[in-house]
């Protein structure tokens, strides 16, 4: 009786603890620079600057692009995609999830799991042609097991380009998001071997304490 008496009081202390650190966290991120800026410039994520950076500095996405937004959710790359492929372009994003509408009649959103040869055919379909850009800002889904986030964050990021693989044109680009770690410098080798330009970076509006990396892949040397 004691035992589970105890054990109650610890599940209510772990649960106020948690409740606090939420709480905390979530003031902290309406503090935020790029979260603040987002919500003035009415993105959907403050995600949308990391990609308002990097496309700037490496000019990724151009106007007049197809462009492929591999886990959209919830839409703030999309956004910015949108403004640099202009009116001649199109965007089409994918993901597991809902985003909010975005009325835009370049805009195509597929709701499933990209990893599936269900999907991929309806990318396709949707394309109509090759796609000039793939981007991605996908996370795996995170077990707070380092091994086992590493081995989900190498698959996500092996699923992503071998999907940009498909549907790629010749020349055309991808940047993605990855968690740097034992496998990824194989990758970045083979990589070298079908891009002219391969580059690893990190955003300003990235996170200090986030380990995420970000992938340049320009000029693809389609076989």
């Amino acid at each position: 009786m004691i035992l589970i008496n105890l054990d109650k009081k610890c599940i209510k202390y772990n649960l106020t603890i948690m409740i606090q650190m939420g709480s905390r966290w979530q003031r902290d991120k309406k503090r935020e620079h790029y979260y603040k800026k987002a919500k003035e410039s009415d993105y959907y994520s403050r995600a949308s600057y990391k990609l308002l950076q990097l496309n700037n500095k490496y000019k990724v996405i151009k106007e007049g692009n197809s462009v492929v937004d591999l886990g959209a959710s919830p839409g703030g790359w999309s956004q910015v995609a949108l403004e640099k492929v202009g009116e001649d372009g199109i965007v089409i994003g994918v993901d597991l999830n809902k985003i909010r509408p975005i009325n835009e009649e370049n805009f195509s959103f597929i709701r499933g799991d990209f990893t599936t040869e269900e999907i991929q055919e309806e990318i396709i379909n949707t394309l109509n042609e090759e796609a000039d850009v793939v981007i991605s800002d996908a996370s795996p889904s995170l077990s707070g097991i380092k091994n086992i986030d590493h081995l989900r964050s190498m698959d996500l990021l092996e699923n992503v380009l071998e999907i940009s693989e498909l549907i790629l044109r010749d020349k055309g680009n991808i940047l993605i998001k990855f968690f740097q770690g034992e496998g990824f410098n194989q990758i970045l080798r083979e990589l070298k071997n079908k891009f002219r330009v391969v580059k690893t970076t990190k955003p300003n509006s990235s996170r200090k304490k986030s380990s995420e990396m970000y992938l340049i892949c320009l000029g693809y040397k389609s076989m």
